[in-house]
């Protein structure tokens, strides 16, 4: 076990690089493995990055100037951050405008509907078990193959139906129909 810990450790004057040299790179390491794993390492997280953006703009060295010049003082950042909250808080009061104009609409209608006939209002108010199921679910359940009872099972009723074929416009997997003729309407 120690000949092979010490397989990979090397010594530390070897890895240190004379002081003059720039280190945008680091020479490759023989030691840890395969060589096709280091260069696939060093080509998708290369070392040169280091005093440079990366790529994906995570790190920029020169963010702090790029905020000054955009924003000058801590007043106007002040400013717009409050603004920016402004905002937020005109569409939040948006939101619940709509929705509390949404449920007084609601109200209104169940009043109406509770007026007008009480067994209405009360199928529509009738607290309903999804996971309930009637004879008749049962009995069509027993029927089916095991596959289509366990998706019956899991479907919870009031959902959209994920087995539902989604549109598209790609042909259907039973192929074309050829046999197909548009209806003739009189004109």
């Amino acid at each position: 076990m120690s000949s092979t810990l010490f397989a990979y450790c090397k010594p530390r004057a070897v890895l240190q690089a004379p002081s003059h040299i720039r280190h945008y790179a680091k020479p490759p390491d023989t030691g840890l493995g395969d060589e096709r794993l280091a260069s696939i390492r060093r080509v998708l997280y290369p070392a040169n990055l280091r005093n440079k953006p990366t790529p994906t703009g995570t790190w920029r060295k020169d963010v702090r100037q790029t905020i000054q010049r955009a924003i000058p003082s801590v007043q106007a950042h002040n400013t717009i951050e409050r603004a920016w909250l402004l905002h937020r808080r005109h569409l939040r009061k948006r939101r619940e405008a709509e929705l509390t104009r949404k449920y007084e609409c609601m109200r209104r209608a169940m009043e109406e509907l509770k007026s007008i006939d009480m067994k209405l209002f009360m199928e529509a108010n009738e607290v309903e078990d999804p996971r309930r199921r009637s004879e008749v679910e049962m009995k069509l359940m027993r029927s089916m193959p095991v596959l289509e009872a366990r998706a019956m099972d899991a479907r919870i009723r009031g959902l959209f139906p994920r087995e539902l074929k989604i549109p598209a416009d790609t042909p259907s997997k039973t192929g074309w129909n050829y046999e197909w003729k548009p209806i003739e309407r009189p004109i």
